[in-house]
């Protein structure tokens, strides 16, 4: 028979041991100094079932296998464990064969001596069909109805060469493996006890660290940048602006961000993972237009998600004044000279929901949120996500984020969250009465939550199509009909350039003014010194003239950090159009009863609060700072 009986355990152990001082005592006080310590040793252990893995009957030409034995590793490490094996041992077996122990003594004495031949370390053989040869199997306890194919170890003392069986971290550091052997004899081999060692090494995982991480050449490859707390998944960038392939110098618009983070607000792309503490780190916006670097034709470009803690809540009036005010505190404002860095950018946390937004103090020296809202009604009525075309004689579409009613001066500055209904007309339709209050043609309010609940991984493409099927990515957020993101069923717009002061963005936050001819100008204020949250007034300090422009960098200047306005497309009827095209932002400001402002925002034009459309399109929304100004 052939029978294994030994095997060699290796554990990785450390220890951590520290001193606590004494401080000064003042007179009249007596203070003898105690040392105090502890030694942590993390425990990390191997268990077998057997010690011995036996092949009991093996015929002259025929192939057997041997008993099974688990082995199990239990460890307390903080990142779980890697388990390796080799085979061999020193002095006694320095070969990865099985050797024939002529003198009972468990030594391979002799180098002439007859062996069962180990398989190829590295190979795989679905079967052990050479004779005299043998080699291993393993399954795992997350597999454990499938046998790996039977193949050899290394040697142990072949350094550059390891068998790991199983990696896990530390939230599967109880998994095991279930083990064997398995040989073929000759018709002509000699009898005996074969042997051998099998070495199992249980080492503790050390803590995982960020790092540059390697792109495919002529591809752009977007990395999430976190250990831990994140969502989504990305697909590399094949194609430029031109829909060529991605060469040095060429044009390319990055594409939007489809991953989320718990507690931090996304603010755009780095060329380095360690952006926080490299003075060179280059940022970009998620669809900023770029010239690739040099390099990227054969190394391609790693792009990394710059994250930012949130220091607060959205709705706190006195960190928002901090960070949006003009003390020593607070945000710079961001340059324009494109070499924006990370000190005009911080996040802050929207305390209905637990989402986190980046912000910036943008070129018009007032807070942004510089991602899309992505806040989603909790009513039944909009569970779905979907925006409606159809009508209906009531909704409560107040319960965004799950708030009570008498919190929902949190969401909308106003009383009335729970009459929210759209305020254009739409031919043959029937009217609505709300109570005692009778509405012809009101088309409901309703919101889309296709990109941050369906999301997909993104094409090797720079665009998303508008097929509803596909997903979207997380940061395109989601779509709002002018109804719903004014929040105010009192607010319709019948006059020409009226203004809501209600809206969906946080308290002490607020949609931004459109029309290109008045948005720069807050409402009821009569001096140029209140002009805050314009779009035009916003473009014109980024060094635009507040009005359309049919130019590429126009649209430029909106989608560079940490600008980020981005080309989320819009809703309408039961599909998303011009993803990764356009951009499309809702204003506050309504041009009559059935229209309002928006900013439009295509690849070579912008119109900055200038255009009108009907209310009912599901558009995006952008939140700016009342406080703080």
């Amino acid at each position: 028979m052939i029978k294994f009986s030994r095997f060699l355990i290796l554990v990785t152990m450390f220890s951590i041991f520290g001193l606590l001082g004494t401080r000064a005592v003042s007179a009249l006080t007596f203070s003898s100094d105690v040392e105090v310590g502890f030694t942590f040793n993390p425990m990390i252990s191997i268990s077998l079932s057997s010690a011995d893995l036996v092949i009991p009957e093996l015929a002259p030409g025929s192939m057997a296998d041997s008993n099974e034995i688990t082995v199990t590793v239990t460890t307390n490490t903080a990142y779980g464990y890697t388990l390796n094996a080799t085979v061999g041992q020193e002095d006694d077996y320095e070969t990865r064969d099985l050797v024939l122990d002529n003198n009972g003594s468990g030594s391979s004495n002799s180098v002439t001596a007859p062996v069962f031949s180990s398989l190829n370390f590295g190979a795989s053989e679905a079967t052990i069909a050479t004779d005299s040869t043998w080699g291993y199997a393993y399954k795992t306890s997350e597999t454990n109805s499938t046998w790996s194919n039977y193949s050899g170890l290394p040697l142990y003392s072949d350094n550059d060469n390891v068998t790991t069986l199983i990696n896990t971290d530390a939230a599967a550091a109880s998994d095991y493996i279930t083990f064997k052997i398995g040989a073929r004899a000759s018709t002509t081999q000699a009898s005996g006890e074969y042997k051998n060692v099998i070495n199992f090494i249980a080492v503790a995982n050390p803590e995982p660290q960020l790092g540059p991480v390697a792109c495919e050449g002529g591809k752009i490859c977007y990395n999430v940048n976190a250990l831990s707390g994140t969502e989504g998944a990305m697909g590399q960038q094949a194609k430029d602006d031109s829909n060529n392939d991605i060469v040095d110098g060429a044009s390319v618009t990055l594409l939007a961000s489809n991953y989320s983070r718990a507690g931090y607000g996304f603010a755009g792309w780095s060329d380095v993972y360690d952006y926080d503490i490299n003075p060179n780190a280059k940022f970009y916006g998620p669809n900023e237009t770029i010239t690739v670097p040099n390099g990227t034709t054969t190394d391609g470009l790693s792009l990394y998600a710059v994250w930012i803690k949130s220091v607060g809540y959205l709705q706190n009036s006195a960190v928002v004044n901090t960070l949006c005010g003009n003390g020593s505190n607070s945000l710079t404002i961001a340059p324009t000279d494109g070499t924006a860095n990370l000190d005009s950018v911080s996040a802050l946390t929207d305390q209905r929901d637990d989402q986190t937004y980046a912000i910036a103090k943008l070129a018009d020296g007032k807070c942004w949120m510089i991602e899309n809202l992505r806040l989603e009604s909790t009513n039944s009525d909009n569970s779905t996500g979907t925006l409606a075309q159809g009508y209906g004689t009531s909704t409560t579409f107040g319960n965004f984020g799950g708030l009570a009613d008498a919190e929902s001066t949190n969401f909308s500055n106003s009383t009335t969250a729970n009459s929210l209904y759209y305020s254009g007309t739409q031919s043959g339709t029937a009217s609505i009465n709300i109570g005692t209050i009778n509405i012809p043609g009101q088309r409901m309010p309703r919101y889309n939550n296709l990109n941050t609940t369906n999301r997909a991984t993104n094409p090797t493409s720079n665009t998303f199509t508008g097929d509803n099927t596909t997903g979207g990515m997380y940061s395109y957020g989601n779509y709002y009909t002018w109804s719903a993101a004014i929040a105010n069923l009192t607010s319709t717009g019948t006059t020409d350039s009226s203004v809501t002061n209600t809206s969906l963005c946080p308290t002490g936050w607020r949609l931004p003014l459109g029309n290109n001819s008045t948005g720069d100008i807050e409402q009821g204020a009569a001096d140029a010194a209140n002009k805050v949250g314009g779009f035009s007034y916003l473009d014109r300090k980024m060094g635009g003239t507040g009005s359309s422009q049919s130019t590429a960098a126009a649209s430029l200047r909106w989608r560079t950090f940490p600008n980020n306005f981005l080309y989320s497309g819009y809703f309408n009827g039961s599909s998303a159009y011009n993803r990764g095209s356009s951009g499309n932002y809702w204003s506050s400001t309504a041009y009559k009863y059935g229209y309002s402002y928006y900013l439009s925002l295509r690849s070579s034009y912008v119109s900055p609060g200038g255009p009108y459309i009907d209310k009912y399109y599901g558009y995006s929304i952008r939140c700016t700072a009342s406080a703080g100004t």
